[in-house]
């Protein structure tokens, strides 16, 4: 179950169910190597880091970045992200804990924790920032 917490918004069902269907949206578009829906989610100013440490600055070079990496990764892995916690800093600025659970063909398990700053924009929530971490010990996964 989804924590959830901080300043919340007037209609808190309603954010948690937009923020739930951004997570939903994210996986569907990593499953489906959708680069072009993936990285609309992203604000034009946005600010990402890889699990690897690259820093991205702004939606054309996320784009760029996604372009590159995407498109055949799911032969190589299939990733799940699941919210475990949101924090909402104000009613329009939530972060986001994500548990990331990636498989691989040969059934091998790992896990990330990424943390997701979104944004309440006129065409929904969106990423102002993004930091994956990959989890090194299984036992904090």
């Amino acid at each position: 179950m989804t924590q959830i917490e901080g300043y919340l918004p007037e209609d808190v069902a309603a954010e948690i169910a937009a923020l739930e269907a951004m997570v939903a949206e994210v996986d569907r578009t990593q499953r489906e190597e959708d680069v072009d829906g993936f990285t609309a989610l992203f604000r034009e100013d946005a600010i990402v880091t890889t699990g690897h440490g690259k820093r991205l600055w702004g939606r054309e070079e996320i784009t760029a970045f996604t372009a590159q990496v995407l498109p055949g990764s799911t032969g190589e892995v299939t990733a799940t992200y699941v919210p475990e916690r949101i924090l909402f800093l104000r009613p329009d600025v939530a972060t986001i804990k994500i548990r990331q659970t990636y498989t691989a063909p040969d059934g091998t398990v790992t896990h990330g924790t990424p943390t997701w700053v979104v944004t309440k924009e006129p065409q929904g929530w969106r990423f102002a920032t993004n930091a994956n971490v990959m989890v090194r010990d299984p036992a904090d996964a």
